[in-house]
């Protein structure tokens, strides 16, 4: 359950990843890391989405595999805080912003809550399964 969970996650992100880019509402490109780097240049888009969305996956399936014993917090709180830090902490890097307040201005609040709400899907998902599972264990 946890790699369909994973994956479809990982498609809906790669998804809307390309359409806030088509739609300028992130200012940057979602696979621009691989000119940063030196990785894939010479291949083609579809491989970098490809292997963009198999990094997605992977991500994914270790956040739904470790989250799932947090349950006890509430996962719109934990979504949120985790969402908050993680596309806070992306897109500074990837716009490279000055550690000023100003730069708040620039963060893509449509990409924070597409990013927030793919993290209430894996964790309540995961707090589901993980409940299911121990409610099972003690039948």
């Amino acid at each position: 359950m946890a790699s369909i969970t994973s994956l479809v996650s990982a498609l809906f992100l790669a998804f809307c990843l390309k359409g806030l880019q088509y739609f300028h509402l992130i200012k940057w490109n979602p696979i621009g890391f691989y000119k940063k780097w030196e990785l894939f240049e010479g291949s083609s888009k579809l491989f970098q989405w490809s292997f963009f969305i198999l990094v997605l996956f992977i991500i994914g399936f270790l956040l739904f595999i470790t989250l799932r014993y947090v349950y006890i917090i509430p996962a719109i709180l934990s979504s949120f805080l985790l969402g908050l830090f993680l596309t806070i902490t992306l897109e500074w890097m990837a716009l490279d912003l000055p550690l000023q307040l100003s730069s708040f201005k620039k963060l893509s609040i449509p990409f924070m809550v597409v990013v927030i709400c793919l993290l209430r899907f894996l964790l309540e998902t995961a707090n589901f399964h993980q409940r299911e599972h121990t409610a099972q264990k003690g039948n």
